[in-house]
């Protein structure tokens, strides 16, 4: 089903939403028969709670869905689109949700329709609704387009997600908008000065790569740096099999920034956009870079490799280095960095590091608007000296396991040139069910960027 609402001239159902205080006040306003109905069937208006009341004609003359209380809905976000996947077949019309709320709820409402089908069909959510009033239904339809293109990307497995995949899904969305792709291939990343994306994608089957994809031609210069390692073993530095299971999600971050960048394409945001992606595997052969090894990146600096898991690091420090060359007003990246993260944060948060306390402003009220969390984390200075392994400018993979985040954040910084950057250290993946996001890829920080973006950018 598609993931947009139904026409506004369809005859819809009413769908009264109900909070469990306004439950019986509610019931005594209704005929005798919905309030028995509904007591019948032990509606109690809790969160994900839904059910229809029949005509009598064997129609549905409404439907209920339970709001909860104040505190049950701080511990969630996207409520009704449990009533989404629990309502029949059927158009709705929302009655009785706060304004606040509303824009929140229909694109949950709208994501409850995704599924990931390309290798079974799956079943997804049925109800279809008519765009509440005071909402831009197109925008929030083509906010849930770029997350079902990034849940799309994450949830394909490596077999069929390589970096061939990966530049194909970049050059299909490049053709839509009339945007400009170039790729640098294999050994032309040596030739161009791609080292470190190089090293890290040569001992596997399918060759790394640069994407670089352009759009726009006037406004303020924003660049999108995505991680695109479609597959993680870790290397030398093999994983163990119970880390290796999830490792298809390790392209998230180019997966998160193809999906702002249809967004921004689709709404035709005045801004000139740049996406960068290196696209590898991270493979084990007789030529895979190995430990100890020292690597001379883009912009000059060295890197000793102590860690061949710590990959991700070093294929967007070449990706920053060439982004930072045209001095973009802002500088983004995203990627599937660092287990440290998730301890940090857990797999609900998205962290992101700054210097700008004016975009962290933005993006925090952003965020907290669509409902997509965030959180700051610091690029603490005095952590630097932990990224200086003496034998080379910088390591890869400090030792001590303390501050992994923020050390790997800040290693990325030295490649941004100093430039308006920010960072986000996303874990692409959700691990349970949850209303309006079923267990595997989802896009984090995309929609609070997206929402900052002409507040920053000044559009």
């Amino acid at each position: 089903m598609p993931l947009t609402f139904a026409d506004p001239g369809t005859q819809a159902i009413p769908l009264h939403v109900i909070t469990e205080d306004a439950l019986e006040t509610w019931l005594a306003a209704q005929p005798e028969a919905t309030a028995h109905w509904l007591r019948a069937t032990g509606f109690t208006a809790a969160l994900g709670q839904a059910a229809p009341v029949p005509d009598g004609a064997g129609g549905i003359a409404l439907a209920v869905a339970g709001y909860g209380t104040e505190a049950a809905r701080a511990r969630g976000r996207f409520h009704l689109a449990a009533a989404a996947t629990a309502l029949p077949e059927g158009t709705y019309r929302i009655e009785g949700l706060p304004q606040e709320a509303t824009e929140v709820e229909a694109l949950g409402w709208l994501l409850a329709h995704y599924a990931f089908d390309r290798y079974r069909e799956q079943g997804s959510a049925k109800a279809r609704l008519v765009a509440p009033e005071g909402v831009d239904a197109a925008r929030l339809e083509v906010i849930a387009a770029g997350e079902a293109l990034t849940r799309d990307l994450v949830n394909t497995p490596a077999a069929d997600m390589g970096p061939d995949a990966l530049e194909t899904a970049c050059t299909d969305l490049a053709a839509r908008f009339g945007a400009r792709v170039e790729v640098v291939c294999g050994g032309d990343l040596i030739a161009q000065n791609f080292p470190m994306i190089h090293a890290v994608g040569r001992a596997a089957a399918q060759a790394p790569r640069l994407i670089d994809m352009r759009w726009g031609d006037a406004g303020p210069a924003l660049t999108l740096v995505g991680k695109g390692v479609c597959f993680d073993t870790g290397g030398l530095n093999l994983k163990p099999g119970s880390s290796m299971g999830l490792m298809k999600k390790d392209m998230g971050g180019a997966a998160t920034v193809l999906g702002v960048a249809q967004m921004i394409m689709t709404l035709g945001l005045p801004l000139r956009l740049r996406v960068l992606i290196p696209a590898v595997e991270n493979a084990v052969s007789a030529t895979a870079f190995r430990p100890g090894d020292i690597l001379t990146a883009r912009n000059g600096l060295t890197v000793e490799v102590n860690n061949t898991d710590a990959e991700g690091r070093l294929v967007l420090a070449d990706a920053l280095a060439l982004g930072a060359e045209e001095a973009p007003d802002l500088m983004v990246s995203m990627a599937t960095l660092t287990g440290a993260a998730r301890v940090a944060v857990g797999p609900d948060l998205a962290p992101y590091f700054t210097d700008d306390s004016r975009l962290a402003a933005a993006l925090d009220r952003a965020a907290e608007k669509v409902a997509d969390p965030v959180w700051r984390m610091p690029f603490h200075a005095p952590y630097e000296a932990m990224i200086e392994p003496g034998i080379a400018d910088l390591d890869n993979a400090p030792s001590g396991g303390m501050a992994g985040s923020i050390t790997a954040a800040l290693f990325l910084r030295r490649f941004a040139g100093g430039l308006p950057y920010t960072h986000f250290d996303i874990y692409a993946w959700q691990p349970k069910p949850a209303p309006a996001r079923p267990k595997g890829g989802v896009g984090m920080g995309a929609r609070a960027l997206l929402e900052a973006l002409p507040e920053v950018l000044g559009l």
